[in-house]
């Protein structure tokens, strides 16, 4: 019996949904050792089909998707069709949601919550299902990274993008650094990370109804139509769309005209280890 591993193999970022939270936005990395017989190359898997074919299992499976536990009270899902899916959720403490997407875009979750423990051993059934008959055993460990200084769960949706960032309910755990006059203001991050916990960013174009308490969402995208309301207290609007580059940029400006006589560079990140500069 031999064994191979690859540390941080990859990515996981989605959304889930939260019964005290509501949408939160994660980032979870990846590592996997499989073990068993050395084939006929004295390999148990080629280590570039370990990159390629398990992270695409990966990814196909729960990452850039929205979560949902299918067992949550408050929860009431309709699948009306094979193509559309829509659920609304209350949980009689401020938060009610109420969402449709393609199919495609949501991942359920035989359970009453989204964790670490129930999604390793779902996700490592899926990946035994496509590995050749030696490799006899998957080890595989989920974890978020560890972070010292301030971060916070963003999810959003950006409808141009032609990749799976277009789904309405996707995220990211991220840290954030704010330079303020050269120097690190570590109160400034954690006033950022503070106020965006568990935020929803949207794009005030896609706005279609608002009130003092709800705001609802709605575009067309390539893989389909995607609509979204929930409390208006769990996000905040962007004038621009909501890309990294854009978040840092909001942030940025929002800073400067706070501090009109001070300078700012902004490093915002998207998940782990990626993201975008801005300067004011």
């Amino acid at each position: 019996m031999s064994s191979l591993f690859v540390d941080q193999l990859t990515v996981i970022d989605f959304s889930y949904l939260h019964p005290v939270r509501g949408i939160v936005g994660e980032s979870w990395l990846v590592d996997i050792t499989l073990s068993g017989d050395l084939n006929d190359e004295g390999m148990v898997f080629d280590f570039g089909l370990v990159k390629k074919q398990i992270k695409q299992a990966i990814d196909e499976g729960v990452d850039h998707k929205f979560l949902i536990p299918a067992n949550l009270t408050g929860l009431e899902i309709t699948e009306d069709s094979e193509e559309t899916f829509r659920f609304t959720f209350n949980n009689h403490k401020g938060i009610e949601l109420d969402y449709s997407s393609p199919r495609e875009a949501v991942y359920l979750v035989e359970s009453n919550t989204i964790t670490i423990d129930i999604l390793t051993p779902i996700i490592s059934k899926h990946i035994k299902s496509i590995l050749p008959s030696n490799v006899t055993g998957i080890d595989m460990t989920l974890y978020t990274e560890e972070i010292t200084d301030a971060y916070y769960h963003y999810s959003h949706g950006l409808k141009k993008h032609q990749g799976d960032c277009q789904r309405i309910c996707h995220g990211h755990r991220s840290r954030i650094e704010i330079w303020r006059n050269e120097s690190r203001d570590f109160e400034l991050e954690k006033s950022i990370a503070s106020s965006w916990q568990d935020i929803y960013l949207i794009t005030e174009e896609d706005i279609v109804k608002r009130d003092a308490e709800r705001i609802t969402l709605k575009y067309q995208a390539e893989q389909g139509e995607f609509a979204l309301t929930l409390p208006s207290q769990l996000c905040d609007i962007l004038t621009t769309d909501t890309t990294v580059e854009l978040i840092a940029q909001h942030l940025a400006s929002r800073l400067k005209s706070e501090y009109p006589n001070d300078s700012f560079r902004i490093k915002a990140f998207e998940g782990f280890k990626k993201g975008a500069l801005a300067y004011s």
